[in-house]
């Protein structure tokens, strides 16, 4: 296991595969992001399953590095017999899932080893080890994955041991091909993947990509690279955005706080579209919109703060026990136990989402204002709530001067829509709300004696996610409440130049 800043990520837009810089790919859902993982020695050991390919002294690689604004991610090291590298990658889905890898000679007579361990079902099911049309394939029950490659494997199947190995070695010009397929096991054999049309396939889909970026600004690189990762979070079937691939990484070592994010939470979504729409990829936001529409059919009472990548609502929390967690922490938790919580600032995000996509020129549809006239409705009749604030604080519901500012936030551009772009809709009742609101925030949410908001009304507590309320137009940024807080947050929640969220929440760590 590795250190998680030392993981780079793959992905065909439907999973992710996480690489450390030993070269094992350690994390590993198929054949979706919510799928359980086939490779999750991130959350245990190698017996959970891992596919480790780097020179046979082993060692961390000694440079890596992404191929320009792509995910193909070449690894190198430097070894007393040569220097070797190995390119990685995960092609656009087609048929089937691919992971490919080549190993390429650069100087010398480089000794390698390859050793794959399949655990389907996050670590617990040891598949059956069999050779099939000259590649190997492993099989339980619905799964099924298949390795392809020239080198000769030694696989390895019984109660201790279900693995395959290799030892090869590469000179210097030498390139050497292994592609993994998954397919579901009553399918039979997919078609072979030819290693280096994937690689000159992948990297073709990540410059056309890349090339319609409208970003033209300081730290460009940087940018770029954070568009690749959010696009790399997009769910391409549905247009759902997720909030990461992995689950149960402790936000503190040996700590409980172990959630698993492989879902799609409509304010992280919007937080990932502004970002998409700001350097010009419309039709991510589009698909956005359409996978939004779908989700919250229905009820507007019964909006939810997460989905699931296709708008599932039912995602049930569990723990998996057969699993140690990374570095000790336990719970290793799938499902996620907010979907039943009280977030009413998602509705404010979900109406300023539905705004940014018609302000940046996403096709209006009558369906899209129609759920959006349904939020209001439901915004305007549950405002006054006390809710569990974006922070999903697993305790009494309070009345978050956050959830109030971004509710407001929603109204505001609800009446922007009737303004501006004509749209039918209560717009002098919605100008009442949208005032209203901002009264009581301003009264209720905000300490006049220490100058700053606070986190829900009548307490002295500090929230980073004020530092938003200028960020939404709520008020200026020159505002003397809006320097207040940032003053107060800087003195108390600052901690060795990180801004913590809050001061606490009753669980530990």
């Amino acid at each position: 296991m590795a250190l998680i800043e030392d993981y780079a990520m793959l992905g065909d837009l439907q999973t992710a595969a996480l690489v450390s810089r030993t070269g094992g790919i350690d994390w590993l859902c198929l054949p979706r992001f919510d799928s359980p993982a086939c490779f999750a020695a991130l959350l245990d050991d190698e017996e959970a399953g891992t596919w480790q390919l780097a020179p046979r002294g082993g060692g961390p690689a000694t440079r890596r590095a992404y191929r320009g604004d792509s995910l193909v991610l070449d690894s190198e090291w430097d070894t007393p017999e040569g220097t070797v590298r190995v390119t990685d990658l995960m092609p656009p889905r087609g048929a089937n899932a691919d992971v490919v890898r080549v190993v390429e000679g650069v100087s010398g007579r480089v000794p390698m080893r390859m050793t794959l361990r399949v655990r389907f079902g996050y670590g617990a099911v040891r598949p059956w080890l069999r050779r099939e049309d000259g590649r190997l394939v492993a099989v339980a029950g619905p799964d099924a994955v298949w390795l392809r490659t020239p080198v000769d494997l030694d696989a390895r199947h019984d109660e201790r041991h279900t693995a395959a190995h290799a030892e090869f070695t590469v000179a210097e010009g030498d390139r050497v091909p292994f592609v993994l397929t998954y397919r579901p096991s009553h399918l039979g054999a997919p078609e072979p993947v030819e290693a280096e049309d994937a690689l000159r396939d992948t990297e073709k889909y990540w410059a056309d990509w890349i090339s319609r970026c409208r970003y033209d600004g300081r730290w460009g690189e940087a940018v770029r690279r954070a568009l690749v990762t959010l696009k790399a979070l997009t769910y391409a079937p549905t247009g759902g955005i997720l909030a990461a691939p992995t689950t149960s990484l402790p936000e503190q070592l040996g700590g409980s706080r172990n959630w698993d994010y492989r879902y799609c939470w409509l304010r992280d979504a919007t937080f990932t579209l502004q970002a998409l729409l700001e350097t010009g990829y419309v039709d991510e936001a589009r698909a956005w919109r359409e996978w939004l529409v779908r989700a919250v059919a229905g009820d507007p009472g019964d909006l939810q703060v997460v989905y699931g990548l296709d708008g599932t609502r039912h995602l049930p929390e569990r723990t998996l026990d057969h699993l140690t967690g990374y570095e000790k922490s336990t719970p290793v938790r799938v499902g996620n136990g907010a979907v039943d919580q009280l977030q009413l600032d998602v509705l404010g995000e979900v109406l300023t989402g539905l705004h940014l996509c018609r302000e940046s020129g996403v096709t209006a549809t009558d369906t899209a204002w129609q759920v959006q006239r349904e939020l209001m409705d439901h915004l305007e009749g549950n405002w006054q709530l006390p809710d569990n604030s974006l922070w999903e604080f697993r305790g009494r519901r309070q009345h978050f001067v956050h959830s109030k500012v971004t509710m407001w936030s929603g109204v505001d551009r609800a009446v922007r829509a009737v303004e501006t772009h004509g749209l039918p809709g209560p717009v002098d009742r919605w100008r009442r709300l949208r005032d209203t609101i901002h009264a009581e925030v301003c009264e209720r949410g905000y300490d006049a004696e220490r100058g700053t908001f606070t986190q829900f009304y009548g307490s002295t507590e500090l929230d980073a996610a004020l530092l938003l309320v200028p960020r939404v137009g709520f008020l200026p940024w020159r505002d003397e409440r809006v320097l207040g807080t940032v003053d107060a947050i800087r003195a108390d929640l600052v901690r060795d130049g990180l801004i913590e969220r809050y001061e606490g929440d009753g669980l530990p760590g």
